[in-house]
């Protein structure tokens, strides 16, 4: 099944399955997928499935759409192929690249490379330390897991084949790891970190 791996500054934030045969990209959150992100317009563009094919059109949009850096009105996408709205990149993951997606690891920009099975790496939690959801363990099972409060401030949980990192996505107050800022670089996270993010304490925890 085709897929879209929306990433920002390096740091993946969403996967998209396109399940169905029109899938909407925006601002507005009526969107199958929302960019909550002043550089995407209302209704930026489409996807539209045919047969096997999957076509991207822009729908007017203020800032434009890109296709592996070329601006397109409507155009096929091909496995592989990198979509480039405002800052952010879609990597487009087609249905014959399945078997081999599945033994890869998601890092810069959205990039496939071959790694090590994620199997490897042992399990990781984070345990919320205050606030209402105090004492609550979230177990790290996606590839990437988004924390935080948007509008406020986001951080991305990375799980990769040598262990987990963490970077922020969005917002001007930048989380900590023991008490040192950290930016859209992902750093590395080892077992008792505790984290910062929008006034919640978190530990990493990782068996």
């Amino acid at each position: 099944m085709p897929k879209m791996i929306v990433s920002i500054d390096g740091v993946v934030i969403k996967e998209v399955q396109l399940t169905k045969d029109r899938t909407t990209l925006g601002r507005r959150p009526y969107n199958d997928i929302v960019i909550d992100n002043l550089a995407v317009s209302g209704e930026h563009a489409v996807m539209q499935i045919s047969g096997l094919d999957v076509f991207l059109e822009d729908l007017n949009s203020t800032n434009g759409t890109y296709v592996n850096g070329k601006a397109i009105k409507k155009q096929q996408l091909k496995n592989g192929d990198t979509v480039e709205i405002g800052k952010y990149k879609i990597k487009f993951v087609h249905d014959g690249a399945v078997e081999n997606f599945e033994k890869t690891t998601v890092i810069n920009a959205g990039a496939v490379v071959t790694g090590e099975p994620a199997a490897l790496v042992g399990n990781g939690s984070i345990r919320v330390m205050s606030g209402a959801a105090a004492g609550r363990q979230v177990p790290l099972v996606k590839v990437v897991t988004t924390i935080g409060k948007p509008g406020v401030a986001v951080a991305a949980i990375t799980r990769r084949p040598h262990g987990y990192v963490v970077a922020l996505v969005e917002g001007a107050i930048k989380p900590t790891v023991n008490g040192s800022a950290i930016g859209t670089e992902a750093v590395t996270l080892r077992n008792g970190d505790l984290l910062e993010l929008a006034g919640t304490q978190m530990q990493f925890v990782q068996s």
